[in-house]
């Protein structure tokens, strides 16, 4: 896992690259999604694949992005998620959080 950067503030920041498995599009996830992000402060996109997974990008401080990953694993209230895989880095300095087509 990569030591992140700090923001402003000096909060220990991180990317996570998550891509969500199970019946997960065309069941608001990507909507709720963003909102959730949006609520706790994190930066990012979300998308959905060609493969019937959805791809996310969290950025923002550890334990909140860890937080947004935990909350893939449910996600929105009529998504089944099967799986969830996950891979940290370094962030990209993404400013909001926006559902991508």
């Amino acid at each position: 896992m990569s030591d992140g950067a700090r923001d402003e503030h000096g909060e220990d920041r991180v990317r996570a690259h998550v891509f969500v498995s199970g019946r997960v599009q065309g069941v608001y996830y990507r909507n709720t999604t963003r909102e959730t992000a949006r609520e706790r402060g994190i930066d990012g996109w979300v998308r959905n694949l060609d493969d019937g997974r959805v791809e996310v990008a969290f950025e923002g401080p550890r334990e909140a992005v860890e937080g947004m990953v935990e909350w893939c694993h449910t996600g929105s209230p009529r998504a089944v998620v099967e799986d969830v895989t996950v891979e940290y880095g370094d962030p990209e300095g993404l400013d909001g959080f926006s559902v991508r087509r």
